[in-house]
Parts: structure tokens; C-alpha cells; sequence
């Protein structure tokens, strides 16, 4: 047997096997689909949105864009792989497979970091989005959610995704009806909006009203509101036929971001002048406040705590398999590859929840800035792993060529011209993030970090810990 046919062997046999991770696939393709529709719609679009057109203006809609190309070429890379071999923790193993131990290494923690991080995000934002009708300090709302997506999370993989399926289907359904009202405003002169028209996109001082360079200065913040829609790379190992299921969910992403980010942010800066939406405030709540429906501004609100929740959940449900996938490869502890008797890691969850309480910590001390700071940080670690999708997906490629691994059926259009395109873009958004001071604050946390895992790695090898490569698809269940 040639080794391109072992390794369709072996991908086929987790398919077939549907427990080979010691997983249960209990998420269906109606919840995986939802799930990547959920991955795309999150607190980046429904509150930091609001920094990002009051720095942009109407340049926002192209940064979107621009960046959703990015994405698209980003998730095609990652389909490619997973239909090669679909495994939970994707892109720790890949980076394993192409790049080596260390690589593999670096890329689990950091997309551990980058989730502890975001979840951070969402129940700083939760808390914000209570004190809309409640007089409570965001750092009690942030504990709350954060203790009941921990309790949700470790019940099962099921309750898992059918909480996500009705998150991402309020969600949907909010933007979807906010665009059609704003539609309505638009045409026949539906609410009380001062100056609804199309051309406030251009007549307010340009689609550039602030300058080229303060556009391209807000693609940190873009970046930020596409983080999650990997998220189905980590559902490979949980999802029932993971190759025709995420292969579905890759190809629906340029349609999600046209309309859910472009789409919205059309009618959002339409309805009202780019200069009325400032930071700290969720230009969606703004917007229907500025039409007048009575009620209306605190529905939107309800849906936008519902958008935290979910990112916080995705969070919550990523770390503890990323953590899991580490300890069998004896990266993390050992006591972190354990299951329970659902077939869920609940160490791993566990300790990922204990991290993100520092979340609330920092809601405590500087609560206005927390959301700034926390988003920051997500974003370097995601540019990181995207990155490394990418790389990986170049190796693959060459591997392929040369007869060594099997082609996939499912393959990234352009490659590796695309793929390459792709990683200077991502290039360039770390250029960036060193003209600003959230950006800078990133960028000193990233080599922090890095040092960090570096000094962490070496220590493993130093013990031993880290002779001999363990395959997940191989491995006994600890339980």
C-alpha cells in the first residue's frame, strides 16, 4: 500500500468509524450548517462595528469585502484538508502532518488563546448588552454566562449544537429582518430615520471620509468579526459525514458574508449618515432607535446578548477539544484527554473555562477599555492560525504533486497563487496592527506568547514529554 493510499485509508475509516477520536458525531448537518452561519455572525459585526464605521466611514463595506476574499481563500485551504483528512483539531494536526511537532505545538495553544480570548470578548459584551435594561456591573453579567455556557457545555455534544443552532437562528433571522425593514425605510419611507437614502454611502464626505489609511486601520477590527468561521474545522471529528457537511458549509461562505456583513452594513450606513454610529454603541440598536419602532431597539439587543452567548459557546466547546487534541499528542497534560461518559472533554473544558474568568477579572479593573483589549490579542493569535492553514495548504499541495498524498476532490481555486495572495493579505493586516495602539498591544502579547509556548515546548522536550508522535485517530479513550 503507497502512502497516499494509507492516508485515504485512514481518513476514510474515521469517517466510517465515527469514533475514532473517542467522540460521539453527534452534530447533525443541520446544526453544522447552522453552526458556520453562527461562526459569521458574532460581536466583530453587531457591536464593534460601531469603532470601525465611526473610523472608516463607508470604506468599511470594502474592508469587509476584502477581507471576506481573504476568509473565502482561507476556508477553501481548510476544506481541502479536511476532505484530505477530517479530524477534530484540524489545524493542530495539520500543522503536525506539514510543518512538525513544534508547529503543531504553537498552533493548538494559540488557537486555544485565541478562543479564551475571544469568549472573553463576548461576555464582556454580554455584560454591556444587560445593562441596556438592568443597572448590573458587566463583570456580574460576564460570570453569569460564562458559568452557564460552562454548565451547557459539558452536558453533551448534542445540547452543544442545538444550543448553537438556535443562537445562529436568532441571529439570522435578526439581520435578515433588519435588512428588510431597512429596506422598507429606504423605499417607501417606513419609521422616523432623518435622512434615509442610498446616497448617504457617498455624499457624506466620500466613501473615504476619513482618509485611505485610517480604512485600511480598520481591517484589525474586521478581522476580529470573522473570527469563528474555522470553527467548523473543529467539528470534523463530531460531525456525521464531516466530507459532504463542511464541504456545504465552505461553499455557503461567500453568501454569508454578502449578506450578512456587506448586506447589513449597506442598509445599516443607508438608513442613517456613517457620522451618527460612534464606539462603545451597537450601530444595529442604533439604527432602529433612529426609525422610531417602539420596542424595537430592545428586541435588537436581545440579539445581539444572544450573538455573545453563542460566540461564548463556540469558545467554550473549541478550547476543550483543542486541549484534548495537545494532551494526546502529550503537549498538554494528560489528565486533559479524558471523556466522560457523553463523550465529552470535560477537563479540558473545564480548565479553559477557569482561563477565560480572567475575562472578569478584566471587566473589573478597566471595564471600558476591556473589549478593545481583549479583541486585540484574539487577533494576532487568529492571524497566526489562519497563517498556518495556509502554509499547511502549500505543503499539502506540493506533497500532491510530487505523488506523495492523495488529492482531494474538494480543491481551493487559483492554488497556490491564491493561497499565497492570501498570506500577504494577512501579512500586511500585521503590518497594520503596529499604527495603532490596540494593534501595538497585540503585537507585544503576540511575542510575549510566543515566547511563552517556545519556553513551554522546550520544557516538554527537556522531560521527554514530547519523544514520539500520538495520533488521536489511534488512541485509546482515556475515560
Amino acid at each position: 500500500m503507497t502512502a497516499a493510499d494509507s492516508h485515504l485509508s485512514d481518513a476514510g475509516t474515521q469517517d466510517s468509524t465515527g469514533d475514532s477520536e473517542g467522540y460521539s458525531r453527534g452534530l447533525s448537518p443541520r446544526t453544522i450548517q447552522m453552526i458556520a452561519i453562527g461562526g459569521a455572525i458574532g460581536t466583530g459585526l453587531f457591536y464593534g462595528a460601531g469603532g470601525a464605521i465611526e473610523q472608516a466611514g463607508p470604506a468599511l463595506i470594502l474592508a469587509y469585502l476584502a477581507a471576506g476574499v481573504a476568509i473565502f481563500v482561507i476556508m477553501r485551504a481548510l476544506g481541502e484538508l479536511l476532505t484530505y483528512r477530517p479530524v477534530s483539531g484540524s489545524f493542530a494536526e495539520y500543522a503536525h502532518e506539514f510543518l512538525g511537532r513544534y508547529a503543531g505545538f504553537v498552533t493548538g495553544w494559540s488557537y486555544w488563546a485565541v478562543w479564551v480570548a475571544t469568549c472573553m470578548a463576548e461576555i464582556t459584551v454580554a455584560g454591556k448588552y444587560v445593562q441596556y435594561w438592568f443597572d448590573i456591573q458587566p463583570w456580574i453579567t460576564a460570570l453569569v454566562v460564562l458559568a452557564v455556557m460552562f454548565a451547557a457545555n459539558l452536558i453533551s455534544v448534542r445540547l452543544f449544537g442545538e444550543g448553537e443552532f438556535w443562537f445562529s437562528t436568532i441571529k439570522v433571522t435578526a439581520i435578515i429582518g433588519m435588512i428588510l425593514l431597512g429596506i422598507g425605510v429606504l423605499t417607501i419611507g417606513f419609521g422616523h430615520a432623518a435622512n434615509p437614502t442610498v446616497t448617504n454611502l457617498w455624499a457624506d464626505g466620500g466613501v473615504f471620509p476619513n482618509g485611505f489609511g485610517q480604512s485600511l486601520l480598520v481591517l484589525q477590527i474586521v478581522l476580529f468579526a470573522y473570527v469563528g468561521v474555522e470553527l467548523v474545522g473543529v467539528t470534523a471529528g463530531e460531525a456525521r459525514e464531516p466530507r459532504k457537511t463542511l464541504r456545504k458549509a465552505i461553499n455557503t461562505l461567500p453568501f454569508r458574508i454578502g449578506l450578512f456583513y456587506v448586506g447589513a452594513l449597506i442598509v445599516i450606513m443607508s438608513v442613517s449618515s456613517w457620522r451618527t454610529f460612534h464606539a462603545g454603541k451597537s450601530p444595529f440598536v442604533e439604527v432602529f432607535q433612529q426609525i422610531g419602532i417602539p420596542g424595537a431597539a430592545g428586541i435588537i439587543n436581545f440579539v445581539l446578548l444572544t450573538a455573545a452567548l453563542s460566540s461564548c459557546n463556540s469558545g467554550i466547546y473549541s478550547t476543550g477539544r483543542m486541549l484534548r487534541t495537545l494532551s494526546l499528542h502529550g503537549e498538554a497534560p494528560s489528565v486533559l484527554n479524558k471523556l466522560s461518559s457523553r463523550h465529552v472533554p470535560y477537563i479540558g473544558i473545564s480548565a479553559s473555562a477557569a482561563a477565560m474568568v480572567i475575562g472578569v477579572i478584566v471587566n473589573i479593573i478597566s471595564p471600558d477599555k476591556a473589549f478593545a483589549y481583549i479583541t486585540s490579542v484574539s487577533t494576532i493569535g487568529i492571524i497566526f492560525v489562519w497563517g498556518m492553514i495556509l502554509v499547511c495548504h502549500l505543503i499539502y499541495r506540493a506533497r500532491v504533486a510530487r505523488g506523495e498524498l492523495p488529492a482531494a476532490d474538494y480543491r481551493l481555486p487559483g492554488a497556490p497563487y491564491s493561497t499565497v495572495l492570501a498570506l500577504a493579505f494577512l501579512a500586511l493586516v500585521v503590518v497594520l496592527l503596529f499604527f495603532t495602539e490596540s494593534g501595538r498591544t497585540a503585537v507585544v502579547v503576540g511575542i510575549v506568547w510566543a515566547a511563552v509556548v517556545s519556553i513551554g515546548y522546550l520544557t516538554l522536550t527537556r522531560l521527554g514529554k514530547s519523544g514520539g508522535t500520538t495520533d488521536p485517530a489511534r488512541t485509546t479513550t482515556a475515560r
